[in-house]
């Protein structure tokens, strides 16, 4: 199996709803079928419903599961400003900005499914141009 990932499917209880919350903090979307997607670098974020995705999975509920998903960004004032704009697209704010243990910034939020997103600067993480993550090598710094 290579490693990376292609798509993450978040199962939601009211697509439409779901769609627009993503479409308040800036992305845009395409709907086919009752599944919206969105180019998120270089895979998608899926908003599908989550009976549907506990039926083509063969379970009888997904839930949410343990899971967050994060999005790097360029600046501490940034992490701030993407939580403000999550927050007022009806997000609830889990975990406010603060320092971490890492030496960078990062807050939590939950979209309306309860899907936990973190925001964080990071310093030894690089982004590129295009919002790319580009690893550490993190044996150089032990």
């Amino acid at each position: 199996m290579e490693q990376r990932i292609s798509l993450i499917t978040l199962g939601v209880t009211d697509v439409p709803r779901a769609k627009a919350f993503y479409e308040q903090l800036g992305w845009r979307g395409q709907e086919v079928e009752e599944t919206v997607f969105f180019q998120a670098g270089g895979l998608a974020l899926v908003l599908w419903g989550r009976d549907k995705l506990a039926d083509d999975a063969g379970v009888r509920n997904p839930g949410t599961g343990a899971m967050s998903l994060a999005q790097n960004v360029r600046s501490r004032e940034e992490v701030d400003e993407v939580i403000a704009t999550a927050s007022k697209a009806g997000a609830e704010v889990t975990q406010p900005a603060r320092e971490t243990f890492y030496g960078g910034y990062a807050g939590y939020f939950a979209d309306p499914d309860g899907h936990l997103w973190e925001i964080a600067w990071n310093p030894g993480f690089q982004l590129g141009p295009d919002g790319t993550l580009t690893l550490p090598d993190f044996s150089a710094t032990t």
